[in-house]
């Protein structure tokens, strides 16, 4: 139940971003924002740890800032399999996925 309210919430939080960032598109918004939060979902527990081990040198050394960019790519790769929600740059991507990752760690304390 708590991991269906999380997926509620992150799609809640990526229509708003994607009605507010001039970068981001849905198409049909809310299914697709609901797929959206559930391929995020499955790349973060899945790629993530892939690319943080394989880039762990680049990371220490900028300090841990290079997961931002990890996060960014992520973000990137949802656009290209999903067909409906658009990114337009790796610029706009950095900027939704950091958006994204302030809104969810308040609503997620929020509704805790």
């Amino acid at each position: 139940m708590k991991f269906v309210l999380k997926l509620l919430l992150s799609s809640i939080i990526i229509c708003l971003l994607a009605n507010l960032l001039p970068g981001v598109s849905l198409s049909p918004p809310y299914t697709n924002a609901l797929l959206v939060a559930l391929v995020l979902v499955l790349l973060n527990n899945l790629l993530k740890p892939i690319l943080v081990i394989l880039t762990l040198p680049i990371t220490i050394v900028t300090l841990g800032f290079f997961l931002l960019i990890i996060n960014a790519l992520i973000i990137f790769i949802t656009d290209k399999l999903l067909i409906g929600f658009q990114v337009s740059s790796i610029w706009t991507a950095l900027i939704f996925s950091v958006l994204l990752s302030i809104s969810q760690s308040i609503l997620y304390k929020a509704v805790k």
